[in-house]
């Protein structure tokens, strides 16, 4: 009995963060200029607290070099759909195969202006734990973070942030060695935002 119950108060705070994406509208960046990709914000259960999951890039991929960020990427037009292109790049980036992705709904469109890229990003509702897969050239590797840390105050700031060489005054999310900030800052802060 105590294990229905469990899974119902876990369908119910899944469902709660379906009713709030969906009950908004999205906004979206239109600019034929930019590159157009989308990322996976994955939220799992894990000792009875929800975390979400980002990555650490490595020092090989194009852009954005050992910068923290959700699994995603470019589209491509064989993904015909945004989302698809942000399940296509969890499953190329974690080995998270779609199929066991519950997508809850769609946050902003985001910018980074530096490369030239506009982001979607989409919610889903992922299995823990789970045989992940990292792609060793794209994912160093997987930073879990729950969310009662996401929503403490304490882990925030503002000031200087060393990425590639270049020093830029930005807002930031600090948990333990990891530093969050930009686009994935902003993505976070957003879904932070809706569920609290």
């Amino acid at each position: 009995m105590k294990n229905q119950s469990s899974n119902v108060s876990i369908r119910n705070v899944i469902e709660n963060i379906r009713k709030g994406l969906a009950k908004r509208s999205v906004l979206k960046v239109c600019d034929s200029k930019m590159k157009v990709s989308a990322v996976l914000v994955p939220i799992f259960l894990k000792e009875r607290q929800y975390h979400l999951l980002f990555i650490q890039r490595t020092q090989r991929v194009k852009d954005h070099k050992g910068q923290i960020s959700f699994p995603g990427g470019a589209y491509k037009k064989e993904d015909r759909f945004l989302l698809n292109t942000a399940l296509r790049e969890a499953e190329e980036e974690i080995g998270l195969a779609p199929g066991d992705v519950e997508v809850l709904g769609e946050l902003d469109d985001t910018t980074i202006l530096p490369t030239n890229y506009v982001i979607s990003p989409f919610v889903g509702f992922i299995p823990y734990p789970y045989n992940f897969q990292l792609d060793k050239w794209e994912t160093e590797e997987l930073i879990e973070i729950p969310l009662t840390a996401l929503l403490d105050k304490n882990y925030f700031g503002k000031g200087i942030i060393k990425s590639n060489g270049h020093e830029i005054n930005r807002d930031y999310y600090k948990y333990a060695d990891k530093v969050i900030w930009g686009a994935t800052y902003n993505i976070m802060r957003q879904f932070l935002e809706i569920i609290s």
